[in-house]
């Protein structure tokens, strides 16, 4: 049996993770934080808070609003998430840097342009999120990240 050299010398140093609250979410964390114990790698953990663009404002203009607290009532619950989650990651050691995203652009393409810009070797996806039918066996934005991510993507049932 022969091995493929380039998969076998293949450092991942960077493992992405992405948490929206769902519980296919929080299977991919703890499939992450595995991995990243494993491989020694620095987990980012990240949440995306979509926010309708507002006809007439910039992304800038909608993300600096003084409402943006109402349309970003995930990212409480997303604090409190990656609280539990960082305790976790100190007791095995883990090098952790949640992030919490709020932007006016889709969620997978939030993430596939952190994914690109931090380095990422490794993006963690639940099957579905908060916003996935039952009826489907692959989100949205697990499929979009699985067809034009730049790395690696483990999809976690």
């Amino acid at each position: 049996m022969t091995t493929n050299p380039k998969f076998t010398t293949k450092k991942i140093s960077n493992i992405l993770v992405a948490i929206d609250g769902s519980e296919n979410s929080f299977r991919a964390a703890d499939y992450a934080l595995e991995l990243a114990r494993l491989y020694t790698a620095k987990l980012y953990a990240v949440t995306v808070s979509f926010i309708p663009p507002q006809e007439g404002l910039t992304q800038k203009e909608v993300l600096n609003d003084d409402n943006v607290k109402d349309k970003t009532n995930g990212s409480q619950h997303s604090q409190s998430w990656f609280d539990d989650f960082n305790q976790k990651t100190i007791a095995e050691g883990i090098d952790f840097k949640p992030q919490l995203i709020s932007s006016t652009r889709p969620v997978d393409y939030v993430l596939i342009e952190f994914a690109e810009e931090t380095g990422i070797d490794l993006i963690v996806v639940g099957t579905r999120g908060k916003t996935g039918f039952k009826r489907l066996l692959l989100g949205s934005t697990a499929s979009s990240v699985v067809t034009y991510a730049h790395c690696p993507v483990l999809v976690v049932k």
